[in-house]
């Protein structure tokens, strides 16, 4: 099992700062996207929104490498949710709570220099900032069972 003890020295609180607000841009490039209904890419998306926003620079490398995995690997990320889901489908769920679940299994798969247990509480906290009232709850449940399948394998 993953220990997931990490060879890169810790993160600043600054950096940690700038990583959780990374992920909620993710979540407005997201948003987005899935807004234009599949008229937009997602680096389009990307492009309109640091266009139309202020994002602070030292922020835009981890918003782009977020959308650029989960870009590459987006049927991955949909069917470990999706596995992990009972009796739910990603295409009931808000457009938010969809988001946030992408953002957190896309980190838990796809991002070796996070923490399974951060992804998930980033995800969670997210959740609480902008889901529903059940939101946490939810989140927190898919992304511990798509983590515990990651570390099965």
């Amino acid at each position: 099992m993953n220990n997931e003890v990490s060879a890169t020295p810790p993160l600043t609180p600054r950096a940690r700062r700038d990583r959780s607000r990374s992920r909620a841009w993710f979540l407005q490039v997201h948003y987005r996207w899935e807004a234009e209904g599949g008229d937009l890419s997602l680096d389009q998306a990307l492009n309109e929104t640091l266009n139309q926003r202020l994002v602070a620079p030292r922020r835009i490398p981890f918003v782009e490498n977020l959308v650029d995995r989960f870009s590459d690997h987006h049927q991955q990320v949909d069917s470990a949710l999706e596995e992990a889901m009972d009796n739910w489908r990603l295409t009931r769920l808000s457009l938010m709570d969809r988001g946030i679940l992408r953002l957190g299994a896309t980190e838990l798969l796809y991002s070796d220099d996070v923490p399974g247990k951060v992804a998930i509480q980033e995800s969670v906290r997210l959740a609480e900032r902008y889901g529903g009232q059940e939101s946490p709850r939810f989140v927190n449940g898919v992304l511990d069972a798509v983590y515990r399948a990651r570390q099965a394998e």
